[in-house]
């Protein structure tokens, strides 16, 4: 998807949600046939002309100002993340930064040594390394106990988004499933703002969109939202329910990245299910995951 389209698409879906009371206009205004605001209300609101932007709304501003982003972001009442995701699509980098970074999104991607340590450092709490199109690139034994055994899939099939929308057996692992797979479009959202040309990301969205009503549905909402910490309900067919938090910890130089770690409450029912689940495990004597044929880049992503 080219940044203009995203664009397009972005502010479009932003000025239908919203209604003219939530923007104070008079009553006389309220009444209409298709729901949203109209595009002379929002270049009103953000102080520009109706022409300009329309053609921000047609991919034809290349680079739009940040105080013209800002007044539209206060226009139409985006959150932080969503203000951040306007500037990233409608800003080529060149233009943010002075110089275009080098783009990694195409290059072969290995498990940072350090998360791998703390990955290992972990063998009570289901942790995995997340890559920056949501693959799998490593877990540890406790997380395939959780989430099911990467090692027993290909190296392309292990993606969470891919895993959520496409395994039946996800929509009865997550209690909260429709939220879960939401959360993923949203995540898979702002990185194609960040990653407009990465073809892999384009091709992995594509696929979800033909194989997913559900995907293809919320993602037409163009959804932003990272994915930092919260609180996941499971039902594990082994040990019933779970309720976990989880956190994301991402390397400041490398942000692609992210280590995620479920943990119980202490002293919870969660605590005492997540330990049966291990002792499970253990006496079931399954294969662990391949630590070593990570470090070696086995288990890395291109």
């Amino acid at each position: 998807m080219s940044s203009s389209t995203a664009l397009g698409d972005f502010l479009r879906s932003r000025r239908s949600r919203l209604l003219p009371q939530d923007v104070g206009l008079p009553e006389a205004f309220r009444r209409r046939r298709v729901a949203g605001l109209r595009r002379e209300e929002i270049a009103e609101l953000a102080g520009v002309s109706v022409d300009y932007y329309t053609r921000m709304e047609q991919g034809r501003v290349p680079n739009a100002s940040s105080s013209v982003l800002g007044a539209l972001a206060r226009a139409l009442r985006l959150d932080e993340e969503e203000t951040r995701h306007l500037h990233r699509i409608a800003q080529p980098p060149a233009a943010r930064r002075g110089t275009r970074p080098p783009d990694r999104a195409a290059s072969p991607q290995r498990v940072r040594p350090m998360l791998l340590t703390l990955l290992e450092s972990l063998p009570d709490l289901p942790s995995l390394v997340m890559g920056r199109r949501m693959e799998v690139l490593a877990w540890n034994r406790a997380a395939a106990a959780l989430l099911g055994d990467f090692g027993a899939l290909e190296p392309a099939a292990r993606n969470i988004a891919r895993i959520t929308f496409l395994h039946p057996a996800s929509r009865s692992l997550y209690r909260d499933w429709e939220s879960c797979a939401r959360e993923n479009v949203a995540y898979l959202s702002m990185e194609a703002g960040r990653h407009p040309d990465d073809p892999r990301l384009s091709e992995l969205i594509g696929e979800l969109a033909v194989k997913s009503e559900e995907f293809r549905t919320w993602w037409a909402e163009r959804p932003v939202q990272d994915k930092t910490s919260g609180r996941k309900r499971f039902h594990h067919p082994v040990v019933g329910a779970l309720d976990l938090t989880y956190e994301t910890l991402r390397a400041v130089d490398d942000p692609t990245q992210a280590l995620i770690t479920y943990a119980p409450e202490p002293g919870s029912p969660s605590e005492d299910a997540l330990r049966l689940l291990l002792a499970w495990t253990a006496q079931d004597s399954r294969p662990g995951p391949p630590t070593e044929q990570v470090r070696r880049g086995a288990g890395a992503s291109d």
